[in-house]
């Protein structure tokens, strides 16, 4: 089914395997789209689900370590915690492969309720079951960033049959909106513009905000989650305890995150060590690889896209 849909697509060259393919607008690998289809088929959402949606490489591993935490407060303490033990990607499923590496037992009624699941899938492909009924959480950051650390990670995944990427090469098919799960402007303002319908069904949260705020925004999380912190567990510092358990800083030194055997199963073929999904965790690493001209096209680009929506992202004065 899914050979016989790809032959109908236009397709690309891909950053991590040797083609993207075209799909109601968005660029997705063979796998992914497999994926999708089956999700449509096989997904039974229930209305306590809460999804965490992302572009690639726009903050998932940290949203991941937050929510999970949050939802599982009263369950685990922090001293001997699930995320000391696995790294965030375990913390609950990546739904766009993990339905087929299951499938077709795909069963996920072992997991506690609210049940957490993640996406890299753009607003408008997701089955409007989901889109209406369950809750979702949405990361964004400025494009520049999340086009250096995609860059970085899809070339660790790239196949080694394959030539390397040059960066340059990746900066000219991210403006042109070419880069698995993009064009990357029209995935965040179908979220964007979901989260102004439905704010009580979609968070929009911005890296950027998190990074300079991490308490105020974890607050607005737990709050949307519908698991508020009291005002007994803000005294007695919780926020602040499962902000730095999250940490970037005390995620990145765990053994299990550094390369001390820990890895997360994506496809048959693919599996990625927990080690690849800590880099920097910066705001505005993109200075080191960009000049001014490719900054300036990249947010010429973002202020056209994302023209009249009311949303900015990632300018520099």
């Amino acid at each position: 089914m899914i050979t016989n849909l790809l032959v109908t697509l236009p397709k690309a060259k891909a950053w991590r395997s040797e083609h993207v393919f075209l799909y109601k607008g968005f660029w997705l690998s063979s796998e992914v789209l497999k994926g999708l289809v089956l999700i449509h088929n096989h997904f039974t959402p229930q209305p306590t689900d809460i999804f965490l949606a992302a572009f690639m490489k726009c903050g998932t591993t940290w949203l991941k370590a937050l929510m999970f935490a949050t939802a599982n407060r009263h369950r685990y303490k922090l001293s001997d915690h699930p995320l000391l033990r696995t790294g965030p990607q375990s913390a609950f499923p990546f739904l766009d492969t993990h339905i087929f590496l299951d499938y077709p037992v795909t069963n996920f009624d072992h997991l506690p309720v609210p049940r957490l699941f993640a996406t890299h899938f753009a607003h408008g492909l997701l089955p409007t079951s989901i889109t209406s009924t369950c809750k979702i959480v949405y990361v964004c950051r400025d494009p520049k960033d999340a086009l250096v650390s995609k860059w970085h990670f899809l070339s660790k995944l790239r196949s080694k049959e394959l030539e390397p990427l040059p960066f340059n090469e990746a900066y000219e098919m991210f403006c042109n909106g070419v880069s698995e799960y993009g064009p990357f402007w029209d995935h965040v303002l179908g979220y964007w513009k979901a989260s102004q319908e439905s704010p009580d069904k979609i968070l929009f949260l911005k890296y950027e905000d998190m990074k300079r705020e991490p308490t105020i925004e974890l607050k607005k999380l737990a709050a949307f989650m519908g698991m508020p912190f009291t005002a007994e567990e803000e005294e007695e510092g919780v926020v602040e305890d499962i902000v730095k358990l999250c940490s970037f800083q005390n995620l990145s030194r765990l053994e299990v995150n550094k390369g001390g055997g820990g890895g997360q199963k994506f496809t048959a073929k693919v599996v990625v060590e927990n080690q690849e999904f800590f880099r920097k965790g910066e705001v505005g690493d993109w200075k080191n690889y960009l000049t001014e001209e490719m900054k300036d096209r990249i947010d010429n680009i973002a202020v056209n896209k994302l023209k009249g929506s009311g949303l900015m992202l990632g300018l520099t004065k």
